[in-house]
């Protein structure tokens, strides 16, 4: 009976050796299973906002008004010819299931020889570019594809040109730079530049005289007769 004891005592002994190491191992081996999660977590999360459409550049980026056919005393036209808007769309896609706010910054140049007045001695005695800014900002954004837009009136485009440079700007509720680029077709300006944050291009001078002169008049898409025009593509704006 002695004999018999001490054998069983032996075989559990030989088993929980062998068992322990398998145990471990199995532990390094969920240990190992869950290393790309936290190296996953590591690199942040995944992009929540792309750029999918940048605007468009010069004649492309102007459009006649709609308009609806009434019983005015003035018409449909201004002169006897359709006036043109600058209109800047944006396309945009969300990961997220709903973001709560994004901040568009827009940064456009306007040339002047590309003005549409007739009145080129006006002209002449302005600034060869004028720079426009504005700020729109969207709330309760879903996940998918979206627009974002701003406007000029088209007596900008007739006394100060077409836009020749954009620049973007995307940033979150808390003021993070989620994402932004730019385009140019004006010499010295690089696209997928900052030029707006670079004194020596908006500074600059040319006999004593600045190249580019600050305006007003940039304007959300939902100020503007635009806002009847595919609603459902643009979020709500919050002043």
């Amino acid at each position: 009976m002695k004999k018999l004891v001490l054998v069983f005592a032996l075989v559990a002994a030989v088993t929980a050796a062998y068992a322990a190491p398998t145990s471990k191992s199995r532990s390094s081996s969920r240990k190992a299973a869950a290393a790309p999660v936290e190296d996953e977590e590591a690199e942040g999360p995944a992009v929540r906002v792309r750029i999918e459409q940048f605007p468009k550049l010069g004649r492309a980026a102007t459009l006649s008004a709609p308009s609806v056919a009434g019983g005015t005393v003035i018409g449909q036209t201004w002169n006897g010819k359709p006036r043109n808007w600058i209109v800047l769309e944006s396309k945009y896609s969300t990961s997220d299931k709903c973001i709560d706010q994004l901040t568009f910054t827009w940064h456009v140049l306007l040339e002047t020889k590309s003005a549409t007045s007739k009145d080129k001695e006006g002209q002449s005695k302005m600034a060869p570019y004028s720079y426009f800014t504005q700020t729109v900002t969207y709330v309760n954004i879903p996940r998918g594809n979206h627009a974002a837009s701003v406007c000029l009136h088209p007596s900008y485009l007739e006394q100060y040109g077409e836009p020749k440079a954009v620049g973007l700007v995307i940033v979150d509720s808390s003021g993070k730079e989620i994402t932004g680029d730019s385009a140019s077709e004006v010499k010295g300006i690089e696209s997928h530049s900052k030029f707006w944050d670079d004194s020596k291009i908006m500074d600059a001078k040319q006999g004593g005289e600045p190249m580019i002169e600050r305006r007003q008049g940039l304007q959300d898409r939902s100020k503007t007769i635009w806002a009847l025009v595919n609603p459902n593509d643009y979020e709500l704006v919050i002043q």
